[in-house]
């Protein structure tokens, strides 16, 4: 009997909702993977914002935000998991080649690919004086996946997943993030459906 195919990492990868899948929480979301691994995986939602933008949080941690574009920027709900600490998605510190052999900051996960994802104070106080990563998006709570849990839902066609784009993240509205990343796999809402199809 042949064994099944290993799944890919997708590590950098967006994993995108199909209709089929009605979750309250990762209904039509699209999800940054920032590792996956035998282990498991862990991720954040992209499009799915809280009720408090950026100012509010910054003044709930006593940090006076002093950047005028980040003021009204929402935060996300990035998963259902320590919804009560933030966790900040940003461009890398540094270029590979430039790297200080310490982080910059206390807490960084370096994802292969550019991007980094910090759960430090230090990170938002750096934002909050302006010196800190000019692109970031910051959630409270992450996806996490047991594991195995995310390939039983890939095989239960819960997911598409594409080479994730920062674009996306940074650059895109945030009613446009679901049907930006679908056009990444060259497909529109339309063209889903929600029946899970199985040979």
């Amino acid at each position: 009997m042949s064994e099944a195919p290993a799944t890919p990492n997708l590590t950098n990868h967006f994993l995108i909702a199909m209709p089929g899948l009605q979750d309250p929480i990762f209904g039509l979301s699209v999800v940054y993977v920032c590792e996956h691994s035998p282990r498991g995986a862990l991720g954040l939602v992209i499009n799915k914002p809280c009720e408090i933008d950026l100012k509010a949080l910054f003044d709930k941690v006593d940090l006076p935000l002093t950047r005028p574009d980040l003021q009204t920027a929402p935060v996300f709900y990035g998963g259902p998991v320590q919804t009560e600490r933030g966790f900040v998605l940003h461009e890398a510190t540094f270029a590979e080649a430039d790297k200080p052999e310490h982080p910059v900051y206390s807490s960084t996960m370096s994802i292969p690919g550019g991007l980094e994802m910090t759960t430090s104070r230090d990170v938002l106080e750096a934002i909050a004086s302006g010196s800190g990563p000019r692109q970031v998006l910051i959630s409270l709570g992450y996806s996490a996946w047991s594991e195995g849990q995310l390939e039983a839902e890939l095989g239960d066609n819960s997911w598409l997943t594409v080479a994730a784009d920062a674009r996306v993240i940074f650059d895109t509205p945030v009613a446009e993030r679901y049907t930006q990343a679908l056009k990444l796999l060259g497909l529109e809402p339309w063209m889903l459906s929600p029946q899970a199809g199985h040979a």
